[in-house]
């Protein structure tokens, strides 16, 4: 089987063609910011991300034709795991979704390359992925609900690539996964589902290298009606403005690491805070699961850093076993799922949202 498998990030676009699990071509391109300047909003980036696409294509050698194109889930509606096939209320919620994202548009460009192919466009696992339990909603404000945007689709893979290492099944274990990138999610498994999470792109948690995390609430509050910041001001300082980045300057992680190895200050307070938030937010997990936990599985960019493993196994290692799967691979992860549904192995989902 053939597959495409696009991904639109912020500043990026990555492309891939798999033959079954083995990817044969790969591209990664940055997108120069004085191009994407001309655009107002991402959902008019449309045409531009498109045409590269299929510019790229051409260029390689690659021609349209596909058993399957698949794209990076973006900001829908909560929905449950898994594959989907992409279908007109799927395009619609993201023409018109309530935040803005690259990721938006790789359903609609799938949807769009897979007509020339004759083939199905899905998605598989989108940051909204939401399987909460109903006590992981609540807050103590009436009509406000947590929210569950989170690494989902690289969370699963780890944990389905977890299952087979142990010759068991996702379906049946109780995993903690903590994917430490620019954002930072704690999501609980339980038996294929998961139960509780953090919003990692401006809601609660830890503080990551870009996202100030949980925040006294009457301090932000107070905050926001002072008259020195605008909305978007404070919600810069919710997510890209915050945490590492609010308090240091910067957000490279081997450079910060390698400073608070050396002791050096702030580097390191600031740092071992980091992790220590990372640390409690698992402990929640821990009793999400009742205390049922299989393994706690590291992942992310930041699980290659030696010094932040090191820190955080401090806090937890006395919790469960303790699995290093450092980076994270959303590209095999697509085409994983894509290949699934081809083959009758991962059930098709219908999005539609209530």
């Amino acid at each position: 089987m053939k597959i495409f498998v696009i991904n639109p990030g912020s500043t990026s676009t990555k492309l891939a063609v798999y033959e079954d699990e083995t990817p044969i071509w790969t591209k990664s391109v940055h997108h120069p910011v004085e191009e994407l300047a001309v655009f107002q909003s991402v959902s008019e980036q449309y045409e531009y991300r498109k045409e590269f696409i299929v510019r790229t294509l051409s260029e390689a050698g690659i021609p349209l034709a596909f058993d399957a194109v698949i794209a990076r889930g973006g900001l829908l509606k909560p929905t449950p795991g898994g594959v989907y096939a992409v279908n007109e209320r799927m395009k619609h919620d993201l023409i018109y979704a309530e935040k803005e994202h690259a990721s938006n548009l790789g359903a609609l460009i799938a949807d769009e390359l897979s007509r020339v192919c004759n083939c199905p466009a899905y998605i598989a696992d989108p940051v909204v992925v939401d399987e909460r339990m109903p006590e992981a909603r609540l807050t103590g404000i009436p009509g406000m609900e947590r929210i569950s945007i989170f690494h989902a689709l690289n969370s699963k893979a780890v944990s389905r690539k977890y299952a087979a290492s142990v010759d068991k099944r996702y379906e049946d274990l109780n995993l903690i996964v903590v994917h430490l990138g620019g954002g930072i999610s704690v999501s609980a498994h339980r038996k294929g589902l998961v139960v509780d999470v953090n919003n990692a792109l401006d809601g609660d948690g830890p503080f990551s290298p870009e996202r100030a995390g949980t925040v006294p609430a009457g301090q932000l509050a107070e905050l926001c009606f002072s008259g020195k910041y605008s909305l978007r001001q404070v919600k810069k300082m919710l997510s890209g403005g915050g945490g590492l980045n609010g308090h240091l300057g910067e957000t490279d992680m081997i450079a910060i690491a390698a400073k608070a190895e050396a002791g050096e200050e702030p580097y390191k307070g600031v740092l071992d805070a980091m992790m220590y938030t990372v640390a409690k937010e698992t402990g929640s997990r821990y009793v999400a699961l009742r205390g049922q936990v299989d393994a706690i599985i590291l992942t992310g960019g930041i699980a290659h850093s030696k010094y932040c493993v090191s820190v955080l196994k401090g806090w937890i290692d006395y919790l469960a076993p303790i699995v290093l799967m450092p980076g994270e691979d959303e590209m095999g992860s697509l085409a994983y799922n894509a290949l699934g549904a081809l083959k009758n192995e991962l059930e098709l989902q219908v999005y539609r949202p209530e």
